[in-house]
């Protein structure tokens, strides 16, 4: 009696799911119009989203398609780069001699590990290097939403061994789980910071652009880390709190390093960026 029951229900639900599938196309059976319609608006919105993704928002990293050949923010003398594998094997003898806007790079931002497993390929290199050449140098570690906090950390910190005159430890975040409440995420990123923070007894930087900033960590705990931004082609960070280090642009041009590279400015003066170090 169940089974026959069941089998009734079965083919009912089926005849009535033919019957909506039949009845939408019929409508746009007898309104071809009205289907390229709606398949060029769906193709429309296709194209919008992607070209938004990987040409505008700032974590596409495409900025340059849209916006062309950087610009340099002025009023700011203390300038930088972040590096990873992806520049390849730097010339550091040619490094050397290359000026921002007239002005000697100070500072490199170097990568070193993501999640809890990876290690970036140039980074013991980098770090190396960077710091034989005289440059302020500074490690950062890219989160991953595929790994805890604690394990992240710790693998930050059996990796990567900082030195006085060394900037804090970076924390790279620009995503948020989707099936993670913002409080869950905070208390994560939390974690993370406060690991590090134990080991060498400074406040980590945070890095990331300004939206996602305000979006998910907006907690007033947050304020009390150094911020380094990144947000391109503008005159100004639209953040509105203090921020240390500005990524202003992806698509910067020294000798010694194949392809682009990002340019960073600090806010403030050479002696301050020097008190920011541990040890100092």
């Amino acid at each position: 009696m169940n089974v026959n029951n069941q089998t009734k229900r079965r083919t009912t639900t089926r005849r009535k799911t033919q019957k909506k599938r039949s009845g939408f196309s019929a409508i746009l059976a007898r309104n071809p119009r009205t289907a390229w319609w709606m398949g060029g608006i769906a193709v429309i919105c296709l194209y919008v989203w992607l070209f938004y993704s990987f040409f505008v928002s700032p974590t596409g990293f495409r900025w340059r398609a849209l916006f062309g050949d950087p610009n340099y923010p002025a009023g700011y003398e203390i300038h930088g780069i972040d590096i990873s594998h992806y520049q390849g094997e730097i010339d550091w003898d040619l490094l050397r001699s290359g000026m921002i806007e007239g002005c000697p790079l100070r500072f490199i931002m170097i990568k070193s590990t993501e999640g809890s497993t990876r290690l970036d390929d140039r980074f013991a290199d980098n770090f190396q290097q960077a710091r034989e050449y005289g440059y302020i140098r500074g490690a950062y570690h890219f989160w991953s939403n595929k790994s805890s906090a604690r394990a992240q950390a710790y693998h930050f910190l059996k990796n990567v061994h900082l030195e006085d005159g060394d900037l804090p430890p970076v924390l790279d975040v620009e995503h948020k789980p989707a099936d993670t409440s913002v409080e869950d995420f905070q208390r994560d990123i939390l974690t993370w910071l406060h690991i590090v923070e134990d080991r060498y007894h400074v406040k980590p930087i945070i890095y990331t652009y300004y939206k996602f900033k305000e979006k998910y960590l907006n907690a007033p705990v947050f304020d009390d880390y150094p911020y380094w931004i990144a947000h391109y082609y503008v005159d100004k960070v639209e953040y509105k709190g203090p921020w240390k280090f500005w990524q202003h642009t992806d698509v910067g041009r020294l000798p010694g390093i194949k392809g682009y590279v990002d340019f960073n400015i600090y806010n403030g003066s050479f002696y301050d960026m020097k008190k920011l170090t541990i040890g100092n």
